[in-house]
């Protein structure tokens, strides 16, 4: 199977080039990336446990689903495309915020990342797929947050840093 590329961006999210997707989290190159968080009716986040074998993180918990955009590919695409192919979920999303984020990881792999923040909504059980996925559960709001505090190491880096975001963003809007 071929590595994907990432689309290598500056700061303004103005695309500059594309590298392979390992080779850019060596080189903690800044790349364009995206986070979707579904929630239900009950105003709770649907969370992944992600596979054992993932080559960082496994078996952590995070957000919905994330990933990188393809070249020519709009962030809302992109995000529909990966939540189907995870989470085996079809939904409209809405893309909140923006943001940048570095975060090394043990393995010697940096995140470094330009991450559009999407937000979409979906009550069903996902058909999520096992290669990439192990697990995932419904969580209040507030209970995430409150969990992070205790126990910090069951969930992914850029999840403690994207859902702290995401979290003042739905304090101060209204959606």
């Amino acid at each position: 199977m071929k590595e994907e590329n990432v689309i290598l961006v500056t700061e303004n999210d103005e695309p500059i080039g594309l590298m392979p997707k390992m080779e850019a989290h060596e080189k903690a190159a800044l790349h364009r990336a995206f986070s979707v968080f579904i929630l239900n009716d009950k105003n709770q986040v649907m969370l992944q446990q992600r596979a054992g074998d993932k080559y960082h993180s496994p078996l952590l918990w995070t957000n919905t689903c994330c990933s990188h955009q393809r070249e020519g590919e709009s962030n809302i695409e992109a995000g529909n495309r990966r939540l189907y192919e995870e989470m085996g979920i079809k939904t409209e999303l809405k893309e909140l915020f923006s943001f940048i984020y570095k975060a090394p990881f043990e393995n010697g792999l940096t995140e470094h990342e330009l991450d559009h923040v999407m937000i979409g909504y979906h009550n069903e059980e996902p058909s999520i797929n096992t290669s990439e996925v192990e697990s995932w559960k419904w969580v209040d709001i507030d209970q995430i947050k409150l969990d992070m505090e205790v126990n910090p190491d069951v969930y992914t880096v850029w999840f403690k840093i994207i859902f702290d975001k995401f979290y003042h963003y739905l304090e101060s809007h209204k959606l």
